[in-house]
C-alpha cells in the first residue's frame, strides 16, 4: 500500500520541514510513502471560487481507485490506536493508494467533500494547514508503530 499526503502550498517554517522530513523518513520503513504539496491557487475570486480551484488541483493529483480521506474538522476523530487499526485493514484489503488530503485555509469545496471516501479530524481545535501536515505525518508514523507493536506509542 502506498500512503500519500497531499496539501496546498508550501510549509514556510524550518521546524515544520524538519519534523515532516523526519516522520516521512520513518514511515518509509513501513510502507511506500509520499508527501505532495500542490502550488497555492491564485486568489482571483471569492472564497467559494478559491475552494473550487483547490478541488480541481486535488482531483488532478488523484488516481483511479484511490481511497481518499479528507482532513476536515467535521470528520471522525479516531484515537491513534483506532487509526492504526484502520490502516491495517486498508493493508489487508489491498488498498493500493491511501490518500490523505489537507485543504487550504478555507477548507474543502462541498462537492469535492462529497466525493471523498471519508472525513478525518485530527482535533476539534483549529490549526494552520501547515501545522496539520506535521501532525498528520506523525500520526501516520505512530499508527505504523502500533501495528508493529513497537514502543513509540504509550497507552
Amino acid at each position: 500500500m502506498k500512503v500519500v499526503v497531499i496539501g496546498i502550498g508550501v510549509a514556510n517554517k524550518k521546524y515544520l520541514h524538519s519534523g515532516i522530513d523526519m516522520y516521512s523518513a520513518r514511515i518509509k520503513h513501513y510502507t511506500n510513502f509520499e508527501i505532495k504539496m500542490l502550488h497555492d491557487v491564485k486568489k482571483t475570486g471569492d472564497q467559494r471560487d478559491l475552494m473550487k480551484k483547490e478541488a480541481e488541483a486535488f482531483r488532478k493529483a488523484l488516481e483511479p481507485g484511490d481511497h481518499v480521506i479528507l482532513c476536515d474538522e467535521n470528520g471522525a476523530s479516531p484515537t491513534s490506536t483506532q487509526l492504526a487499526s484502520k490502516l491495517e485493514k486498508f493493508q489487508v484489503n489491498s488498498v493500493k493508494r491511501l490518500v490523505f488530503i489537507i485543504g487550504g485555509a478555507f477548507g474543502f469545496d462541498p462537492d469535492f467533500k462529497s466525493e471523498a471516501n471519508e472525513l478525518f479530524s485530527l482535533s476539534k481545535l483549529t490549526f494552520s494547514h501547515q501545522m496539520i501536515r506535521l501532525f498528520l505525518v506523525e500520526q501516520i508514523y505512530r499508527a505504523f508503530t502500533i501495528i508493529q507493536n513497537e514502543k513509540y506509542h504509550n497507552e
